[in-house]
């Protein structure tokens, strides 16, 4: 297997090029929020992956339709996208030039997710298309029903998926970012905040369109310094 390529963070901006990115990990890992944030910086639309499937009363979205959704957003020149869904991986993937993966210890998975649900649950907080936290599923041991076991249950799957994904050959084309603590996620949050000028990161830019699979290894870009489950997965 071809050696993956390492480059740690410095004075270059790492995503000053980059068009379309596909944001993965854990429940609980911060996702959304950093994509939401990534998306505001590069001056594109962020779509969470959750909002899609998860329909009025958690009724999941038929595959088909999942996939025609994504795909028509994926078509555009620019964008986020956030979640882990095998049902659409290859479409995100596909057309993503980046995927941050966002990989904290599980203890702080842990404790994030279940202030997270406690607080959602309380406060009767709208996730998506009017579903809400159930205080039942905070206490159930299903990972089908509660977030909480879902996260503890499926973390050591997430990173061993995404150490696979980055050593595969047919992700060459994709750049890995590999965030594992809050302080390298607010370094990068501090970079895409600050363009360089005259980067690929002006609007203007033009969309090089779908990247094929060339032959080589993923970039890996690591140790940087400064609801629901997923379903189906």
């Amino acid at each position: 297997m071809a050696a993956i390529r390492v480059r740690r963070l410095g004075a270059a901006h790492i995503l000053n090029d980059v068009l379309r990115v596909s944001v993965v990990g854990n429940s609980g890992s911060g996702k959304t929020t950093v994509a939401a944030a990534i998306g505001a910086a590069m001056g594109a639309p962020h779509l969470e992956l959750d909002a899609v499937f998860h329909q009025p009363g958690w009724a999941p979205l038929d595959r088909e339709e999942f996939r025609r959704r994504v795909a028509e957003f994926v078509a555009a020149p620019r964008w986020v996208a956030d979640g882990n869904y095998s049902a659409v991986r290859d479409l995100v993937w596909a057309r993503a030039d980046t995927v941050v993966w966002l990989d904290p210890p599980r203890h702080r998975v842990m404790r994030r997710i279940i202030w997270r649900s406690l607080s959602r649950a309380a406060l009767r907080a709208e996730l998506w298309n009017g579903n809400r936290e159930r205080w039942a599923n905070l206490v159930r041991m299903d990972p089908q029903e509660s977030v909480i076991a879902w996260a503890w249950t499926r973390h050591h799957v997430y990173r061993q998926r995404y150490e696979q994904a980055m050593a595969d050959p047919a992700n060459a084309h994709l750049t890995f970012i590999r965030l594992r603590s809050p302080r390298e996620v607010a370094a990068l949050l501090t970079q895409v905040r600050t363009p360089v000028p005259g980067s690929g990161r002006d609007h203007g830019s033009a969309d090089p369109g779908p990247h094929p699979a060339p032959g080589g290894s993923p970039r890996d870009h690591e140790n940087l310094r400064p609801r629901r489950p997923d379903l189906p997965r």
